[in-house]
């Protein structure tokens, strides 16, 4: 059975196990958790888990940002969308931005943004099957490290 809730502070430990999976390298977990706190004190971030027989086998986090534009109604970032190798093609995936996406309409957001890397075509074959829409827009990141 698959559960999708916000991630607690208890989840963190296992968090970072699948950011690695995800990224390739370590997240610092002492970091992780100052940010996290701040993170909950804000409100306007999301971090839902998906928990198959009680272990972490997939995220994603919703960012809710206010716009001065038009009728000024919020829209959503989404980031860190994940689901460990070992439970893929269970409808995870699917469950976690099904799940996202409800927060972003009861927030009023007018629409849900969010990049994906060029070569992640099988990625992006299942994002669209969700309905996403690639507008062929030019994505732009500066890394400031």
């Amino acid at each position: 059975m698959i559960t999708i809730r916000e991630v607690t502070k208890d989840d963190l430990h296992d968090l970072c196990r699948l950011y690695e999976e995800l990224m390739g390298q370590p997240t610092n977990y002492e970091k992780m958790v100052e940010v996290y706190e701040v993170m909950q004190a804000n409100g306007n971030y999301h971090v839902l888990g998906a928990f198959k027989d009680g272990e972490l086998a997939g995220s994603v986090m919703g960012i809710v940002c206010h716009d001065l534009v038009g009728e000024c109604s919020p829209f959503m970032v989404i980031e860190n969308v994940v689901v460990s190798n070992r439970f893929r093609r269970l409808g995870i995936g699917k469950q976690l931005m099904m799940n996202i996406e409800a927060i972003a309409r009861e927030r009023d957001c007018y629409y849900v943004i969010f990049v994906s890397g060029g070569q992640r075509k099988e990625a992006h074959a299942f994002y669209e099957k969700l309905g996403f829409k690639d507008e062929k827009v030019e994505g732009y990141r500066k890394h400031l490290s």
